[in-house]
């Protein structure tokens, strides 16, 4: 689903990481922020799956994140952050620790 399909369109990056942690769902998005986010709160939910790959039309989108989902199924479950590139999909476990 989108965020504006439950009213979420305007929301702050950290509300729409309310509402995935609150009912269970992985959030996924282009924006950097959410990872940030999370790092910084040191949550443990809810997953991010971050898609860096620019032009990406809705369909094949929808084709990579069901493929991304698959793949990476049981550490989503466990709690984690997701990064997609052309070529490489990194999974990091949550909390993530900010490196200073």
């Amino acid at each position: 689903m989108h965020s504006s399909e439950i009213g979420l369109a305007t929301a702050d990056d950290i509300d729409i990481l309310e509402f995935g942690r609150n009912n269970g769902r992985i959030i996924a998005t282009l924006d950097a922020d959410f990872h940030e986010l999370l790092a910084h709160s040191v949550a443990t939910a809810p997953s991010v799956i971050r898609v860096r790959i620019e032009g990406v039309k809705a369909e094949a989108m929808a084709s990579l994140l069901r493929s991304v989902l698959v793949e990476c199924d049981s550490d989503l479950r466990k709690g984690c952050v997701v990064t997609v590139q052309e070529r490489r999909v990194r999974v990091r476990h949550l909390p993530l620790m900010v490196q200073r």
